[in-house]
């Protein structure tokens, strides 16, 4: 790629080649702009029009930020201070401060870690601008990481995600739907977060892991008398209301074995034909 001599600076915008326009036009939608003229006073006048088309085009289909916020782009070709421009309108799904919430990651890994703090805090959706965009299912993603941190995840969100532009950049967009409030699973959150912090207490720290890890399971069996039910919001109703299934016991235990320094893992199967859940430490299950 050249060096692109365009400028965007308040209201002067200039291209003489294709990819200077090119430029130019995704710089406008960067910045959420819907109104400008480009001056073209060195590009061929008969290359124009289809410059723009195909400037258009790459835009609304391919650039990512253009993909994702772009509703249509029309253009004028014509004069500005006697100078040949192209004015150009643009309409927006998403308007400017949307654009400007677009978060930026590196790479995918950087991606689910925006993922995670945006899960931790409950927000409703995420837009973010990868540069070295790899497939990823973050459904899946979700899935696991709410497995693996139920002291910050209260309940797991249904995920849509919906990807822009192509290339090595792309935007990915992850819509959040929950059943709870965001201030209810704030307070959840802060409920149960003392209830984890306080289990590694109870491990001692001279004896063998098989002791700890029955340390632990005491201190989740001695709250209260369980009751065998299914919650949306499982470490919420396990800690506090003493109510769970098998897989929220599952994964309370194992994510208080971790906090405690212990290797223990979740293991999926059926029992007596139904399907269940348990953990696996590193002599036996629990």
């Amino acid at each position: 790629h050249r060096e692109q001599r365009q400028t965007l600076q308040s209201e002067v915008i200039i291209a003489s080649d294709y990819l200077e326009l090119l430029g130019a036009l995704e710089g406008m939608i960067a910045l959420g702009t819907e109104v400008a003229a480009i001056k073209v006073p060195e590009y061929p006048q008969d290359a124009i029009g289809y410059g723009m088309e195909r400037a258009v085009r790459h835009s609304k289909e391919n650039d990512p930020i253009g993909s994702y916020a772009v509703a249509d782009i029309m253009y004028e070709l014509g004069s500005s201070s006697g100078v040949p421009a192209v004015s150009v309108s643009i309409s927006y799904h998403h308007n400017r401060s949307e654009i400007q919430r677009i978060r930026k990651a590196a790479d995918t890994k950087a991606a689910e870690k925006i993922v995670a703090e945006a899960l931790k805090s409950y927000e409703p959706s995420v837009v973010i601008l990868i540069d070295e965009y790899e497939s990823r299912d973050f459904t899946q993603f979700v899935q696991d990481y709410a497995e693996e941190n139920p002291q910050t995840v209260m309940e797991i969100p249904q995920v849509s995600q919906n990807s822009y532009g192509s290339g090595e950049n792309r935007i990915m967009e992850l819509i959040f739907t929950y059943q709870t409030s965001r201030d209810a699973l704030r307070r959840m959150q802060s409920q149960v977060q003392p209830v984890f912090d306080s289990a590694p207490l109870y491990v001692s720290g001279e004896g063998e892991d098989y002791q700890k890890f029955s340390q632990l399971y005491a201190f989740l069996m001695e709250r209260f008398e369980y009751n065998q039910e299914t919650s949306i919001t499982p470490a919420y109703s396990l800690l506090r209301h003493g109510v769970g299934d098998c897989k929220a016991f599952a994964v309370v235990y194992a994510a208080m074995c971790r906090q405690a320094g212990l290797d223990c893992r979740i293991v999926t199967g059926t029992r007596g034909g139904e399907p269940w859940v348990w953990n696996s430490t590193v002599s036996s299950p629990v």
